[in-house]
């Protein structure tokens, strides 16, 4: 397939979800994934953190796997890049993507989260979700699997599983394609 000034590559699902616990390997499998194509653009949600050398690091590894072609863009603003035409996006991730929804609508809050930001928060997934839908680019998003694990102890956590939860399945709905990397194995969930 040939498309503008882009060289051929191979067919692939337009929308994949790779999805997986901390350390699995769902980043390295989604970069894998889009390896081949001439240009791709990864889109890091995490941002910065001032005076974490251990988060720098992260990012740096990351980084330094991808390919020299690829641009990176740190944003969590997903909706205008799934909108527009252009090279497949690496998204990289959803979890904290939802980390910054749930920070815009004071989620952490259980006063400000009831009824009012569990509303802002839904409006803002399902606009999300309503773009993975709708995007014509190749896309993979990464998220964390945080439901298999322990009961949190928090409020908090319990929320942030359950609402990653719901964004997981209603983003995965939208994916033809769902891979779940468990000790660096990738299995094929749909697709």
């Amino acid at each position: 397939v040939t498309v503008g000034a882009y060289r051929a590559v191979p067919q692939v699902p337009r929308r994949t979800l790779v999805t997986g616990g901390a350390r699995s390997g769902k980043s390295w499998e989604a970069e894998r994934r889009l390896a081949t194509f001439p240009g791709v653009v990864y889109v890091a949600t995490g941002g910065g953190r001032d005076g974490d050398a251990e988060w720098d690091a992260r990012v740096r590894a990351h980084r330094e796997r991808r390919p020299g072609s690829w641009r990176t863009v740190e944003t969590r603003d997903l909706v205008p890049l799934l909108a527009r035409e252009g090279p497949p996006l690496l998204i990289d991730c959803l979890s904290l993507w939802l980390t910054d929804a749930m920070d815009r609508v004071d989620a952490w809050n259980e006063e400000a989260w009831e009824p009012g930001g569990r509303r802002a928060l839904r409006e803002r997934t399902a606009e999300l979700v309503a773009a993975v839908r709708a995007t014509p680019r190749t896309v993979v998003l990464v998220t964390n699997e945080v439901g298999s694990g322990i009961v949190p102890a928090h409020v908090s956590g319990r929320l942030f599983r359950d609402e990653l939860g719901r964004l997981n399945a209603a983003v995965a709905e939208e994916c033809e394609h769902v891979l779940l990397v468990v000790a660096g194995q990738s299995l094929t969930l749909r697709g």
